[in-house]
């Protein structure tokens, strides 16, 4: 008599769950790991706490030092300009900085992800047509994309003073332009992840008991693909800071809510390189370099987790 067919979300998912809650650990393990979140954490908190720790954003009208003034005890990183803080204005313009990259981060591997899973599950027709499309954005140059983009969708919306989780309608346009631009690679990398997963014995069994497709996707593939999504995720967190940086360098940010690539921008605008004025680019510079360096780690601990076969290597 054949025994009959197990439910597959007592067999499948325990596991990953149990693994859910080692994964920090094997993390912080490694020192590029630990080293990375130290210096991710410490700029979550500068995100988090910019009033608390260097009070409001100074204005033009609030500026209480001279113009261009150099590092000193009451200005550490020197002031702009407008004889604004550049302190304050780095540690406020982390906050900005980070929640672009998240947000842009969050839409890139959600689109991703999605795509990726449907697209390998499937099959077909449609996974052909899918993964043309995504090699039509792989292809492409995505910062020339993406300064198109934002030009075009700024323009239809416009560029008033709404703001959705603080932020300014014309930032969120840099959110969703690096989201759209950037979700190719995701989806390939979580495909193939899928196509794998699709042949294995316990899908096979999902199969059998009648599950829906939607129900194996939801519940047996995407489970056993998050940490390949997070490792994505990190890197593309990464990514999404270069992209935000640069498109605000080129002038495609928003002055009212300065970000480190617009506060390069002002600097480039202002002449500081030729005044000698380096300290009113260097922090934000140091900050971009060691945000996506934190990142570097990060994934770098995260491909010797997912890739054992690695850590002999190294």
């Amino acid at each position: 008599m054949t025994a009959p067919a197990l439910p597959v979300s007592d067999t499948s998912l325990r596991p990953v769950g149990r693994r859910r809650g080692a994964f920090l650990r094997e993390i912080l393990r490694r020192p590029n790991g630990a080293f990375g979140i130290g210096i991710l954490a410490v700029f979550t908190i500068l995100a988090i706490l910019p009033d608390v720790l260097v009070g409001p954003l100074q204005t033009a009208v609030t500026a209480t030092g001279p113009r261009l003034a150099p590092p000193s005890t009451e200005f550490p990183f020197g002031t702009d300009q407008l004889g604004r803080s550049i302190l304050n204005l780095t540690v406020h313009a982390t906050r900005i900085s980070m929640v672009i990259g998240l947000l842009a981060t969050f839409i890139t591997v959600a689109i991703g992800a999605v795509l990726g899973i449907v697209s390998g599950y499937v099959g077909g027709r449609f996974d052909a047509v899918l993964m043309r499309v995504a090699d039509f954005f792989l292809v492409l140059p995505t910062f020339v994309l993406a300064i198109i983009l934002t030009a075009i969708i700024r323009d239809a919306l416009g560029t008033g003073s709404r703001e959705l989780f603080g932020i300014r309608l014309s930032l969120l346009v840099i959110v969703v332009v690096i989201g759209i631009t950037s979700w190719s690679s995701a989806a390939r990398i979580i495909r193939a992840q899928t196509l794998s997963l699709k042949e294995r014995a316990f899908v096979d069994r999902a199969r059998v008991i009648g599950a829906s497709s939607g129900h194996i996707m939801r519940r047996h593939i995407l489970p056993n693909v998050v940490n390949l999504i997070v490792a994505n995720a990190v890197l593309t967190f990464a990514g999404a800071i270069l992209t935000e940086t640069t498109l605000s360098f080129v002038g495609l940010g928003d002055p009212f809510q300065p970000s480190w690539g617009q506060l390069l921008e002002a600097a480039r605008s202002t002449g500081a390189p030729g005044l000698g004025a380096w300290w009113y680019f260097v922090p934000a510079g140091t900050a971009v370099v060691l945000v996506v360096f934190a990142f570097t780690l990060l994934g770098n601990a995260l491909d010797d987790i997912l890739n054992p076969k690695l850590q002999g290597r190294r």
